[in-house]
């Protein structure tokens, strides 16, 4: 599992992705409803009753997952974990479609030339506060990426390896840390590492 103590090291940056991934793949998780997930497991892609003309958002930190789904009880929509590995090759591809979905002064554009990477990228990027399986907020940023139009039918048509429902592995930690057993959950969590970004993603991510 992923120590705190790791996770709190000073060479860690602002901005970086940590992730489970192979030399050829890269896994993200979503939370979907029943209908939608049984569809996608059966499929092996996202199919009907899967919408691609709604955005949708991929994450790569296991644990920012469960903050998000609330360990896949917060809703009826969010009760099942899914678990997609991606070719390295179509998730770099979806980042150089991409721009931050929200407007930062800082960040060396206008807002009008933000406002028009927004009209022709179709990935956005939100870099949100990073958390531990308990689900605290840590001093650094985890990747979020929104799949709209092109992105999505690349996403489901070319990107995809396999899906693996991780609903009961996600039931197990929350069960193993409501009775305080926080080793046994923690040696649960995907072994999720550093990714190497490419220097041109770096740049167009602001990492």
């Amino acid at each position: 599992g992923i120590s705190l103590t790791s996770l709190l090291s000073p060479a860690m940056e602002y901005r970086c992705v940590r992730a489970l991934f192979t030399e050829d793949t890269i896994t993200v998780y979503q939370a979907y409803n029943d209908a939608i997930a049984a569809a996608a497991i059966t499929a092996q892609t996202f199919v009907d009753p899967f919408k691609r003309t709604r955005m949708t958002w991929i994450k790569p930190s296991f644990c920012w997952m469960m903050y998000r789904s609330g360990f896949a009880q917060k809703d009826a929509n969010q009760r099942r974990i899914l678990a997609i590995e991606l070719k390295r090759s179509s998730f770099e591809n979806l980042l150089r479609q991409s721009c931050l979905s929200h407007y930062v002064e800082e960040e060396g554009v206008t807002k009008e030339e933000w406002q028009t990477q927004l009209s022709n990228h179709p990935v956005r990027v939100q870099w949100d506060p990073e958390r531990t399986m308990t689900l605290d907020v840590l001093p650094f940023r985890s990747l979020q990426m929104g799949l709209t139009g092109s992105a999505v039918n690349e996403y489901c048509d070319e990107a995809i390896v396999r899906i693996r429902d991780v609903t009961p592995l996600v039931l197990t930690v929350k069960t193993l840390l409501d009775k305080g057993e926080i080793e046994a959950a923690q040696a649960l969590l995907p072994q999720e590492e550093l990714y190497p970004m490419p220097e041109d993603l770096r740049l167009r991510l602001k990492m």
